[in-house]
């Protein structure tokens, strides 16, 4: 690893920790401070923000226009702060091999794959970069689990490889012999990453959710034969079957986070057996609180709202109540400088606990995210209407079912149910009256659906598998 990124790595880690002790005010204090110096910089910097928010520069940040993705690319050139940075410029460096050379010699480069219909293309400078690593590795420090230059601890994470995907670029910037790490193409054959597994022994498992669900059928099978101390997943939604399945595979060693490419870490969950080991021979302040000894994990995720501002608004881009699941999420990134991101839409519906974690760190939680609002089908109900169903709606059946995997995708007469891994006791009758019956409470009736086994679940480019896929033609 580069000295440089790694000093920043390191103290920004140390904030990071610092930040977990604080009171809320003294969280929303920061974050105050934090939006001012951000909207200066944009104002100063970004044409685009000079427009975009004429006359509102002194408004409060519900007052703010939403940025969409399709806007920022839109007027990229004109909302980056850097006047070199140039899209046609970015699309070209995209192209070509980006292991050994950062945009314009200072910027490390990450696209969305397109999965909400737009791919989008996010700078970042050293400062940032280091920010980005800081955000995972809080994720790994509320776990438990101690690494660091004195915790050599063996990492393997199945996602993508591709060069452009934001956990690939942040792995290959932290190769380091403090850090061993296995990273596996999720694109691979089963087998093959079985076997990869069993030969590293990780103590420390990140996946894909819809991966470490498959890795964990493979371990209550015996073919795969890991100890991880911990288990995180990420990029997908996390469903309490597979959940549960995870668990029965190597106990209660599963945490969930949350994060995007525009914000790197949103929320995780945390360990109240850890006392918050921070790795890296980070020490612990000799004053505040201990955290973790009180904090009862999995009550929820908590947002890293040092580093965002979070809001969870209806379609009219209004506050919905905590314990309702939003339709989308506006993030606010703290620390964006080069590509300033104020009020960006995300399309995740997410819903905030009414409650905070008893470990008394400051941060809300998030009660649970039920997946992207492009997962929301939109089916003819018995009056030939379009009503929007939601995805919490087919996970309420599609848990139940005994398989290893599953996926919904809506076609142009119906529904196409795939089936992988299906155990003993599973039946597609079953399965389709179930749907019928729940579709039916949504006043859906008559829908064609097909229940299809296939050898596995077909992934996409970066190999994530969707657990809902839309049919965008017909929405």
């Amino acid at each position: 690893m580069n000295a440089a990124i790694l000093a920043r790595l390191l103290w920004k880690r140390r904030e990071l920790h610092q930040h977990d002790r604080w009171t809320r005010r003294q969280l929303e204090t920061y974050q105050a401070r934090m939006l001012q110096q951000l909207r200066q910089h944009a104002y100063a910097h970004s044409p685009f923000y000079q427009r975009y928010h004429r006359g509102l520069e002194h408004a409060p940040l519900h007052e703010l226009p939403v940025l969409t993705k399709a806007t920022l690319m839109e007027h990229f050139d004109d909302l980056v702060t850097d006047r070199q940075i140039r899209r046609t410029a970015v699309e070209a460096h995209l192209q070509r091999d980006l292991r050994h050379e950062r945009y314009l010699g200072r910027y490390w480069l990450n696209a969305t794959s397109g999965s909400t219909g737009r791919p989008g293309l996010f700078l970042f400078d050293a400062a940032e970069w280091a920010t980005i690593m800081a955000s995972y590795a809080r994720a790994s420090d509320w776990t438990g689990l101690q690494t660091g230059l004195r915790y050599r601890r063996k990492f393997a994470v199945v996602s993508s490889t591709t060069e452009w995907h934001q956990s690939a670029a942040v792995g290959a910037t932290i190769q380091s012999p403090w850090l061993p790490t296995l990273r596996i193409d999720s694109g691979e054959p089963l087998a093959a990453i079985v076997a990869q597994l069993n030969r590293w022994q990780p103590e420390m498992l990140t996946a894909y959710a819809s991966m470490a669900h498959l890795l964990a059928e493979e371990q209550l099978a015996g073919r795969l034969q890991i100890t991880p101390t911990a288990v995180t997943t990420a990029s997908e939604v996390l469903t309490s079957a597979m959940r549960q399945r995870i668990e029965q595979a190597w106990g209660k060693t599963l945490f969930n986070v949350y994060a995007a490419t525009e914000t790197a870490g949103i929320a995780s969950e945390c360990d109240h057996h850890s006392g918050l080991h921070l790795g890296m021979d980070i020490p612990t302040p000799g004053r505040g609180r201990n955290i973790a000894s009180e904090c009862d994990h999995h009550s929820g995720l908590h947002l890293c709202e040092d580093l965002i501002i979070a809001e969870a608004v209806d379609a009219a881009n209004q506050p919905v109540s905590a314990a309702v699941y939003a339709d989308k999420l506006l993030v606010t990134v703290l620390f964006s400088r080069t590509m300033p991101l104020i009020r960006y839409e995300m399309s995740d519906s997410i819903k905030l606990a009414d409650a905070g974690c008893p470990c008394a760190m400051p941060y809300k939680l998030v009660a649970g995210i039920q997946g992207r609002v492009e997962e929301i089908l939109h089916l003819s109900n018995t009056s030939g209407e379009r009503v929007p169903v939601q995805p919490i709606v087919f996970h309420r059946i599609m848990e139940a079912v005994a398989a290893a995997e599953w996926q919904i995708v809506q076609t142009a007469d119906g529904l196409e149910v795939l089936i992988a891994g299906a155990r003993d006791g599973f039946s597609a009758d079953a399965l389709a009256g179930g749907l019928q019956r729940e579709l039916g409470s949504q006043g859906v009736a008559g829908l064609p659906i097909q229940v299809v086994q296939v050898a596995a679940i077909p992934r996409s480019a970066i190999g994530k598998a969707p657990l809902i896929r839309a049919n965008r033609e017909r929405r």
